[in-house]
């Protein structure tokens, strides 16, 4: 459809509101508005222009385990976000002052560098810098 102009937002479910906000703030997303609606939701938004919908009906006894990426049968869906940066050095420097840990990095031949987080509901974070 060539009526599509981008991606709108991306909706996690997370177990904690206050937990998922912090997370997200060292990230430089701001809040938005939230707990709302029948779910409920909770709205975070980059200056980039990423919004991210925090989905609040996860079960308290959840898992920190990500089902689409940590057993081994692997099941459809969406496995992560992908958020592009212009300074690899920087943004790693930044994510250990705050004490996040990188799962893994990855350069690919053409320059292209991408390196993975989790936040704490297990969700995964790519950071990709074009070559």
């Amino acid at each position: 459809m060539k009526q599509i102009t981008g991606i709108n937002h991306v909706g996690l479910r997370v177990r904690d509101l206050g937990v998922a906000r912090a997370f997200y703030e060292r990230l430089g997303f701001d809040f938005i508005v939230g707990p709302i609606g029948p779910e409920p939701v909770a709205v975070m938004e980059h200056a980039s222009g990423v919004n991210i919908n925090f989905i609040l009906n996860a079960s308290s006894g959840a898992s920190e385990s990500n089902l689409l990426m940590d057993v081994p049968e692997k099941h459809t869906g969406f496995t992560h976000i992908a958020l592009e940066i212009t300074d690899v050095e920087e943004v790693k420097r930044q994510l250990s002052d705050h004490g996040i840990a990188i799962t893994e990095t990855v350069e690919l031949p053409d320059g292209t560098v991408f390196f993975f987080v989790r936040d704490p509901d297990g969700n995964v974070i790519e950071f990709h810098k074009p070559a």
